[in-house]
């Protein structure tokens, strides 16, 4: 018999417990042994929990229970549950964790502290989708090109219904937050910080990339505009929060922001709260990992897959390698980002504009893709809106800089990349 313990046992330990006890037929003849959830820790015993495990407010009679085989870490946060895994595998317990936060620090940290010991974190990124076990294992076989992810629900429900409805970001944030989709301060959300842990975890699995959330370029959807929605709508474009990872040479792009796509790609029919992540291997191509990124029971549906692994002896190395992966490669600067991009900028209605504009382009060496100007504002401005073709994000900053300075130029100049 294997037996649990779960630090934590909020929405997502709730359902760990309750599918550990209504499925454990089909877990035992899949595991090869029985696995029970013996107990849990909570930070409030008052508060009443639908499971069938013993229940403590103090994390060590978990952490140091001699019985307890496996520590599931739910509980969040990032210098407390640190200390307790670490505790857990000084006492030579098995860890699963969905702690991406934990990770996006001291992912590196915690594989050195684990050693042989399994240390298995599949519902950390992308909820319910098994993206960790493809990049370990399913695409061991492959260098990885690129990486592009829908990985948080509440901005991809949120931008849908600006592109399929006509919604203001306002509105629509004020809605995904009574229907629970968003936090009362969704700034981790909708300011990308959810889905860059998610990146630099998917990274280090596919590169060796050890960066932190302060080393990558995270940008949100705050803001998109009715005009950018018409704009992408108008030229075959989606758009959707991404974090990507690009392989350049011998560098890595680490990015998350706002993206427009192209609306026949995969990823740009993925509308909603769901979920999906595309990887292009140099071997395989491309394939496109789909489901629901949050919630109960498909992030149980994660964290028991992992405590099945355990239990089989299916683990190997955290990260999924025991020596440096693809040596030589660094992680590249904002500056060296290369893509296509967007800028839209609000200028005076009259002749030369359109030139000054251009030319200031052209001086950083930014060659115009498209272009198109919308009516009158109510004194008497336009909006002129640019695609470019590639360049580097140092010249589009040079650019914006250049441009917020023309005379005929008024307010920020918004630039949102292009991936194609």
């Amino acid at each position: 018999m294997v037996r649990i313990g779960i630090l934590g046992v909020g929405t997502v330990g709730q359902s760990v417990a309750n599918i550990l006890e209504s499925n454990a037929d089909i877990l035992e003849a899949r595991a090869g042994k029985k696995i029970v959830a013996k107990s849990g820790v909570v930070k409030d015993l008052s508060k009443k929990r639908e499971v069938n495990i013993t229940l403590s407010d103090n994390p060590y009679d978990v952490v140091d229970d001699p019985e307890i085989d496996i520590v599931v870490e739910l509980m969040g946060g990032i210098d407390e549950p640190y200390e307790l895994i670490k505790k857990a595998l000084q006492n030579g317990k098995a860890v699963v964790t969905a702690n991406k936060a934990l990770l996006a620090y001291h992912r590196y940290e915690l594989q050195e502290l684990a050693g042989d010991l399994p240390l298995m974190y599949e519902a950390s990124t992308a909820g319910g989708i098994p993206i960790i076990g493809a990049l370990r294992n399913g695409l061991a076989a492959n260098h990885i090109e690129s990486i592009q992810g829908i990985m948080n629900g509440t901005c991809n429900y949120m931008l849908t219904k600006m592109i399929k409805e006509g919604a203001q970001y306002d509105a629509i944030l004020k809605e995904a937050q009574e229907l629970g989709y968003a936090e009362a301060d969704p700034t981790f959300d909708v300011g990308g910080f959810d889905a860059a842990h998610k990146l630099l975890i998917l990274s280090s699995i596919a590169y060796g990339i050890d960066a932190k959330p302060e080393d990558i370029v995270i940008e949100g959807i705050e803001n998109i505009t009715q005009t950018d929605v018409a704009f992408a709508k108008e030229f075959g474009y989606e758009i959707k929060l991404l974090g990507i990872a690009k392989k350049s040479n011998d560098g890595v792009e680490l990015r998350v922001h706002a993206t427009m796509i192209p609306q026949t790609s995969m990823i740009a029919k993925v509308d909603g709260v769901m979920n999906a992540v595309t990887v292009v291997g140099d071997r395989v191509g491309e394939t496109m990992f789909y489901g629901p990124g949050a919630g109960g029971d498909a992030t149980a549906s994660a964290v028991i897959a992992d405590i099945v692994d355990i239990v089989r002896g299916n683990h190997g190395p955290m990260l999924g390698y025991k020596k440096g992966l693809e040596s030589g490669l660094k992680l590249l600067s904002k500056d060296e980002i290369t893509t296509h991009y967007y800028l839209r900028m609000e200028v005076d209605d009259e002749s030369g504009v359109l030139s000054k504009v251009s030319g200031v382009l052209d001086k950083s060496g930014i060659s115009i893709e498209s272009m198109l100007q919308k009516p009158h504002t109510a004194d008497e401005r336009v909006k002129l809106l640019f695609t470019t073709h590639e360049c580097k994000e140092a010249q589009i900053s040079e650019a914006i800089a250049a441009l917020k300075a023309v005379p005929c130029v008024h307010g920020d100049v918004v630039m949102m990349r292009i991936e194609k």
